[in-house]
């Protein structure tokens, strides 16, 4: 795979499956260079083998597809170029789709009511003059920010607090109506001079044509989550509602009565303020963040998704996330599922399945696996192997479900006779255009026998290949054997890549991930070594004297504590890392927490564990990746151990994306992410040249030769 193949990586949304199990319905999104942005459409996939999947919708964007409960209508989110995603709805038989938000932000999420007449929807509300809620006052002229609170900002969101998600109902308007028209003449003229203050006649047109929405919540902090309860006579939520929320990270489940709202066919009430929401809490559970909550189809249960935060309320190292459930009625919560080996955070959803169970993902050992649970306290493995299940949904005896695995990036199947039938084929332009390599899966022993379990990509041709060890981000993340984009190119640039799941990774239970627990920088990097040295004993064709290591976040972090202990590495990539946890403290929006639970919190941990604290130990040329609306890691991380490496005189270059937060990788705009490829490959073309990635021009130049320069390969031993 090259960078120019970006626009072939196609993603799968989570399906919708209509209520007869006749077919699904999933958006399809790839990378787009023409538009710089992601593009993609709706498809309806029909279950039945003898049947072709077709596009549905030519939007610009068209995303998270949802079927009403009487399957006659279709609700989607789409986005025009440039613009933020709107609730749109189409008669799921075919038609013209028609808008029904204007939100000014756009919609985040959105839920049926269960008598199909109305939708219950998400989106971040701008406090008054600001985020363009004011004709002619912009980002730069809003009135200065008060902050009081650590919670303010967060990641690829910005400033949260004068823009928190709430809750809205909007009753679905009559698709076989007349099209109503934007008033022109004496008709708008009338129309702005009746409008609300300070609309203008455009504004006061466009809003006519929208059915009236209901807020329902009103807190300034976010509200999600949110579905109906199985009658339809309230909304269900998670939120921190609770005193003194903003020194912990718990979280909890609320419910607001809808009453004679839309969903139960009367009025819909008098707006934000008229529904207090009533707090859902178990008799028996402690301190906890609350990620999701449905109730039962047969009403009778809630089921909930929540991790433990131990006495401070903030203790989420490797928590894993279990699924509980309580009584609707109320009373005590039973937990369904085991804490220590299985963790259902991955998807953050509740999917219904028959009367009372539900369909959970689990991160497993380098997979994602599909699970069902019964509230009865049973439960069964549904899909697992060699792949990553990213979405599933079902109806009547149909279990659909979206996946990538070693060779698509995603694709949509049926679970037949408990195998998975294939019902699409996104990805066969990919593989034949991109030439994709499988991984094969490895596991070697750490230093004290623990086993390491991981995956080598290895490029075509008998070597030897130069060694990329990759480290991941979380630290409480996992690779799996799924398609993996950034493996794909530096092995098509002629690269053998070694991943692998060290402790402090999710996906092997609770011990595994809270093993480097204020001791980040000991096994961790212990295991990585020793799954790199692994490779080298077994594979002949890896060239241990050609070696380069690279990671993001956490792996960024663990990249640049391992060149700072052994030197034996060409060249590294530190990509927006969390590399100061002194300074984290501060800049990141989740710094108040996060360096203190992994770290501790004194300076003298802080200190052992820090690479700024061990940059003068650092012999290795090392690439600095970082984007500067990074809020996760911000960019003084990068800029700073930078600048400490070219003080020490260690060859250094830092590069810098604008418009990009931490998900630069993974979201960022398709012209970053191709030029992201091309500027690491040529940092490795300077260190490690290969036959697809020859070095040229500045590896010409010796202060960018190892063997040239002193400051960058000492006569030393290798390890320190």
């Amino acid at each position: 795979m090259k960078s120019e193949h970006l626009p072939l990586l196609k993603s799968v949304s989570a399906p919708a499956v209509h209520p007869d199990g006749s077919r699904a319905v999933v958006s399809v999104v790839r990378p787009d260079f023409d538009a710089d942005a992601y593009v993609g459409q709706l498809w309806n996939v029909p279950l039945d083998p003898g049947k072709r999947p077709r596009r549905l919708t030519r939007g610009f964007r068209d995303t998270a597809p949802d079927f009403s409960p009487d399957g006659l209508v279709l609700a989607f989110l789409r986005a025009a170029a440039g613009g933020k995603p709107q609730l749109h709805v189409v008669e799921s038989a075919g038609g013209e789709p028609q808008p029904v938000t204007g939100a000014p932000l756009g919609v985040s999420s959105f839920a049926w009511s269960p008598d199909s007449r109305s939708i219950l929807f998400s989106a971040r509300t701008p406090a008054p003059g600001r985020y363009g809620s004011v004709e002619g006052i912009s980002a730069g002229s809003e009135d200065a920010r008060l902050i009081t609170d650590y919670q303010y900002r967060m990641n690829g969101v910005g400033y949260t607090a004068d823009k928190p998600l709430q809750l809205f109902l909007v009753e679905l308007p009559a698709l076989d109506a007349e099209p109503k028209v934007v008033p022109t003449g004496r008709a708008l003229s009338a129309r702005t001079a009746a409008g609300p203050g300070g609309t203008s006649g455009a504004q006061a047109g466009a809003t006519g044509l929208l059915p009236a929405a209901i807020q329902l919540t009103s807190a300034a902090t976010d509200h999600n989550g949110a579905s109906f309860s199985t009658d339809g006579r309230c909304v269900y939520f998670t939120a921190a509602l609770h005193e003194g929320s903003d020194a912990d990270l718990a979280s909890g489940i609320y419910s607001i009565p809808i009453g004679g709202g839309p969903a139960g066919g009367g009025p819909a009430g008098d707006g934000a303020g008229s529904r207090e929401p009533k707090p859902v809490a178990p008799a028996n559970t402690g301190r906890q963040t609350v990620s999701a909550v449905r109730q039962s189809r047969d009403g009778n249960w809630l089921f909930f998704l929540a991790q433990e935060l131990g006495a401070s309320g903030q203790d989420f190292v490797a928590r894993n996330t279990a699924l509980y459930v309580m009584p609707a009625a109320g009373g005590d919560a039973t937990v369904l599922s085991d804490v220590e080996a299985l963790d259902l955070g991955c998807a953050g959803l509740i999917e219904l399945r028959g009367p009372s169970s539900a369909l959970l993902l689990n991160t497993a050992h380098g997979t994602v696996e599909l699970l069902e649970f019964d509230a009865a306290g049973d439960s069964a493995l549904l899909v697992h192997g060699d792949r990553e299940v990213t979405g599933a949904a079902a109806a009547g005896p149909s279990v659909v479900v979206s996946f990538s695995d070693s060779t698509t990036a995603g694709d949509l199947a049926v679970l037949d006779g408990g195998e998975l039938r294939l019902l699409t084929d996104f990805s066969a332009p990919l593989r034949s255009e991109a030439g994709i390599i499988e991984p094969e899966q490895v596991t070697f022993p750490s230093a004290d026998g623990y086993p390491v379990h991981g995956w080598l990509v290895r490029p075509a041709g008998k070597g030897p290949h130069p060694v990329l060890l990759n480290i991941h981000g979380g630290p409480f993340a996992q690779f799996t054997g799924a398609l993996f984009d950034e493996a794909q190119v530096y092995a098509g640039a002629g690269y053998a890549v070694l991943m692998c799941n060290p402790r402090g990774s999710a996906g092997y239970g609770q011990a595994h991930g809270r093993a480097i627990k204020e001791h980040m920088g000991t096994l961790d990097m212990q295991d990585v070594t020793a799954f790199l040295d692994g490779a080298l004993g077994k594979f002949e064709d890896l060239d241990a004297g050609a070696l380069g290591i690279m990671g993001g976040s956490y792996g960024g972090y663990l990249t640049a504590w391992t060149i700072s202990h052994d030197h034996r590495f060409k060249a590294a990539i530190v990509e927006r890392g969390f590399l100061d946890p002194v300074s984290f403290t501060g800049s990141s929006d989740i710094g108040w927490f996060f360096g203190g639970e992994y770290t501790g919190r004194t300076p003298e941990q802080m200190t052992a564990q820090s690479p700024m604290a061990r940059v003068d130990r650092v012999r290795t040329p090392a690439l600095v990746i970082h984007s500067e609306e990074d809020l996760r890691c911000p960019v003084e991380q990068g800029q700073r151990y930078f600048t400490a490496l070219k003080l020490l005189g260690i060859e250094a270059a830092f590069l810098v994306f604008p418009g990009e937060n931490h998900e630069l990788s993974r979201s960022g705009t398709p012209h970053h992410r191709k030029q992201r490829f091309d500027q690491i490959l040529q940092w490795w073309s300077r260190y490690l040249p290969t036959a697809a990635n020859p070095a040229a021009g500045p590896a010409a130049d010796p202060a960018a030769d190892p063997a040239a320069n002193p400051a960058v390969n000492p006569a030393a031993d290798p390890r320190e």
